[in-house]
């Protein structure tokens, strides 16, 4: 009786772990698709260059603000670096609003005009900072001005077209 319940057990243990790593599968299958858009979507790139964007100008305010040390050379690779991301976004912008939950408010895509008025206007700020930093002396005084250009005109943007 002892060796017949000793199999039981063993079995049932058996059967057990096969359930359980069957559910671990099951689970991470069901995740896996969780991740958010597809990388290739234009939702997922243009919030790829975005995040990029606020990296950029997030450690180059932060040189202004004092929370980093000022780098004349790094804030100038920076600036540059701001203005080339400036010009990507608005790429994955399709002409009919996705279906997937996106921060753009309706508006990006029934008023086109401006918000193409408002991303013309954050290039001409961001390559504004970018002669700033090669036709003035690299200091905080002298970048504050230009890098206050760029964030107001991402603010004006945000205003209209992000869903916070």
């Amino acid at each position: 009786m002892k060796s017949e319940s000793s199999e039981f057990i063993r079995s049932y243990s058996r059967a057990l772990s096969r359930s359980a790593a069957s559910l671990i599968v099951a689970a991470a299958l069901l995740l896996s698709g969780c991740n958010g858009p597809d990388a290739d979507s234009p939702l997922a790139q243009r919030k790829a260059v975005f995040k990029q964007m606020l990296k950029t100008s997030e450690d180059i305010g932060g040189m202004l603000r004092g929370r980093l040390p000022f780098d004349g050379p790094a804030f100038a690779a920076g600036a540059v670096k701001l203005d080339a991301l400036s010009h990507e976004p608005w790429k994955h912008f399709p002409a009919v609003k996705e279906s997937e939950h996106t921060s753009a408010k309706d508006a990006v895509w029934q008023k086109q005009a401006r918000f193409q008025t408002l991303a013309r206007a954050l290039e001409t700020r961001t390559g504004e900072l970018v002669l700033a930093t090669e036709q003035l002396q690299l200091t905080p005084a002298n970048m504050i001005p230009p890098m206050n250009n760029v964030e107001d005109a991402c603010d004006a943007c945000h205003k209209e077209f992000r869903d916070h």
